[in-house]
């Protein structure tokens, strides 16, 4: 039985096989695809394409004081973690028609959905990042309007950056000014409008906000300083609800115009591109926070509601120098008025190391691990600079390497005006571009306490070092 088997399996194979060879020998091999591109019309004007991101992170972390992992007293903390995992699927499916789909999870160490009570689930579910769809109203890329899931804002090019293709081991997430507290992940339901007039490059969006109570954690009761409206704690036909949020952003190019494919922002084009543009940027929403204000009687009793306005101005560099050699110059820098409200202060920490604190005298809760005072009411100045070293450094063939240094100055006034100061000194193998990617980073950051008088009083600096290493295709 089992050799008629064979023969029959045999009889079926053999003429597929022999068609195939017939099929090599009479047409041309097709060229290798530089990308999981699948053409829908004869000259490729019309496409779906797909892409993987994955960003693998080992890392050695000096802890904030207190600083506790499951329990164990932890000053300082070895990880592994995926920073980033994601699949992008996008395409221009007719002239006018553009559909944009990201899938995928994040900040997933040992760490993930740990809780100190019984019912965490390691098992983090993946999601949409983005899910939407645009029409080119225009022939060229003047004017592009689109709706859904989108990480277009107003606010910065880092609000809305390709990951894949950032200089620094990692973004300026502060510059991501709700994520995960009104958003998905830096993502809102909106729509919006963008393209290129000339050297202009514009966008503008509206967006619904969600409830700060749907973002998984329980959100901060209202107290002397500003967190984001709870509304699931009022009654019925009170307060101020959740209002919709807007903002826009435009940038002046004074050499190329950058790349509009989707509503994500380059981080160094390696040379490739010459560009260089300045830009303004803002984003607006009414009675986003509030706070307890004084009444006659000294007593904080009183709801404040308070609007959430930034405003910034930026420029961003990224020059060819030296295209035999192969070296270029990416450089950033921006100023930030970031108003959520009174003394608001937000303490984050990316794919934190630790798990809790034993410290008393904390400015917040979240402040163990690696979280320094990222988000907040007051003045931000940002930079960051890269220098792409000539191919001969490592060989033709080896890839090449580009050290970096960025920092961010942040003068918080719920930090009582104490600057607090981040930097990060790196460097970057580019394997093979974006595709292939080894950084080494090493971050110096604050910490503050608070005496028995309230008072913010600075701490010990803590570092962090971190190897990532990045796949794209």
């Amino acid at each position: 039985m089992k050799k008629t088997l064979f023969l029959l399996l045999v009889s079926m194979i053999a003429p597929l096989i022999n068609e195939a060879q017939q099929i090599d020998t009479t047409k041309k091999v097709a060229p290798e695809k530089s990308a999981l591109k699948f053409n829908i019309n004869a000259s490729g004007s019309h496409f779906f394409q797909v892409t993987f991101l994955n960003q693998v992170w080992v890392r050695y972390n000096e802890s904030d004081p207190g600083t506790t992992l499951f329990n164990k007293s932890a000053p300082s903390t070895f990880d592994i973690g995926l920073r980033r995992t994601r699949i992008q699927m996008f395409g221009q499916i007719t002239d006018r028609t553009f559909v944009y789909f990201q899938f995928g999870q994040n900040n997933y160490n040992n760490t993930a959905a740990y809780s100190s009570t019984p019912g965490g689930n390691r098992k983090i579910a993946a999601f949409f990042h983005d899910a939407l769809c645009e029409y080119k109203v225009s022939k060229g890329n003047e004017l592009k309007i689109g709706g859904g899931l989108t990480v277009l804002n107003g606010l910065s090019r880092f609000s809305q950056p390709s990951v894949g293709t950032i200089m620094t081991l990692d973004v300026p997430v502060f510059l991501q000014y709700t994520v995960d507290q009104t958003d998905q992940f830096d993502r809102r339901l909106a729509i919006y409008a963008r393209g290129q007039v000339g050297k202009f490059d514009y966008r503008a969006y509206l967006s619904n906000p969600f409830p700060i109570s749907t973002n998984g954690s329980a959100p901060a009761a209202i107290g002397k300083n500003a967190t984001f409206v709870n509304v699931a704690t009022l009654q019925p036909g009170t307060g101020p609800g959740i209002n919709n949020q807007f903002g826009g952003y435009v940038a002046y190019n004074f050499f190329e115009n950058e790349n509009h494919t989707t509503p994500y922002m380059q981080g160094t084009y390696l040379g490739t591109k010459k560009i260089w543009n300045v830009a303004i940027g803002g984003v607006y929403q009414k009675a986003a926070t509030w706070n307890l204000t004084q009444d006659n009687a000294g007593i904080y009793k009183d709801t404040t509601y308070n609007n959430m306005l930034h405003l910034s101005l930026e420029t961003f560099l990224d020059l060819p120098l030296d295209k035999e050699k192969g070296t270029m110059i990416s450089a950033f820098a921006g100023y930030y008025n970031t108003n959520y409200g009174t003394n608001y202060l937000r303490y984050n920490g990316a794919m934190n190391p630790g798990t809790g604190s034993t410290a008393t005298n904390m400015v917040q809760s979240a402040a163990y691990g690696n979280a320094f005072p990222m988000f907040g009411t007051g003045q931000v100045g940002y930079a960051q600079c890269g220098f792409l070293l000539p191919k001969s450094v490592l060989g033709e063939k080896n890839g090449q390497l580009m050290p970096y240094v960025s920092g961010q100055y942040a003068d918080y006034t719920a930090l009582q005006n104490k600057a607090m100061l981040l930097f990060d000194v790196g460097m970057n193998w580019f394997i093979k571009g974006h595709s292939s990617k080894l950084s080494l980073d090493y971050q110096n950051r604050p910490t503050y306490t608070k005496n028995t008088l309230s008072d913010i009083v600075a701490g010990p600096r803590k570092s962090c070092v971190t190897l990532q290493y990045q796949l794209l295709f």
